[in-house]
């Protein structure tokens, strides 16, 4: 073997190595995520639906448009509210969080994020927030916000200020309109706005990895449904996800749903 073919194979050699260690989702379509539908459960159809969780085993909703913004805590088997807070009346409010005893909640085009006192719901402060707030949900140790584009931002709980930017792609690029958050298990599960589908998203790289369609969700649910309560396609749009933890499942639901969904995903 001469120099030349020499170099050319060890060439080859060293680019073969690093496709080997090539992340697998680099290039993979993401996974199709089935589900079951476990229970049913009643929804406040007043309620449109900008986020939910589920902290120490109790149901939180927050919920979105002027004049009827409000957070609250909910009974799950009934679908009332148990406390509830409303905001002012001219502000548009989004996603919340709950991390350290204290309610985060996001506003859509008022340029602020509330801070509440999880214990009583009285307001303890206000941060400026550049931009549209969508979205929020936590890893533990940072705030994760949406603003509908393809970014998330990881946020100091203590200062709000962004940490880093994490941008979501799958095997076409960026993936925008990214909603309602779950941060699970290194994951992160969102709702992209103005669809049925629920992506799961490796909060490390921003991949999307899997995800799931949930456009028959209401014909997987396992009880006749009356077709005049079903939810507008163009309105009422699927945007609630939240992880129990006690239950190893999720609650799904929608803007003016009249449905809450306990799903498990496989």
């Amino acid at each position: 073997m001469n120099f030349r073919s020499l170099t050319i194979a060890i060439t080859i050699l060293f680019a073969a190595c690093d496709n080997n260690n090539q992340p697998k989702e680099e290039n993979s379509l993401p996974a199709f995520m089935e589900y079951t539908v476990l229970n049913v459960y009643p929804h406040d159809t007043t309620s449109y639906t900008e986020g939910l969780l589920v902290h120490n085993n109790e149901l939180f909703e927050s919920t979105g448009r002027e004049g009827f913004s409000k957070f609250a805590q909910i009974d799950l088997t009934t679908g009332k509210p148990i406390r509830e807070h409303y905001i002012d009346k001219s502000i548009f409010g989004e996603g919340i969080a709950i991390f350290d005893n204290k309610i985060f909640q996001l506003t859509y085009r008022s340029n602020k994020i509330f801070v509440y006192d999880l214990k009583d719901f009285k307001k303890i402060a206000e941060y400026p927030w550049p931009g549209e707030g969508w979205a929020l949900t936590h890893d533990g140790k940072s705030l994760i916000a949406s603003t509908g584009t393809s970014n998330l931002q990881y946020l100091d709980p203590n200062t709000l200020q962004v940490q880093k930017t994490l941008s979501v792609t799958d095997q076409n690029g960026p993936v925008t309109n990214i909603n309602e958050l779950e941060y699970v298990d290194g994951f992160i599960y969102a709702n992209q706005f103005l669809t049925n589908n629920i992506l799961k998203i490796n909060a490390e790289s921003g991949r999307v990895v899997a995800k799931a369609d949930l456009t028959d969700i209401f014909a997987h649910g396992g009880k006749v449904f009356n077709p005049d309560q079903l939810p507008d396609p163009h309105e009422d749009v699927l945007n609630g996800i939240a992880y129990d933890s006690a239950r190893a499942s999720f609650l799904i639901t929608g803007k003016q749903w009249p449905y809450l969904f306990e799903v498990k995903f496989r």
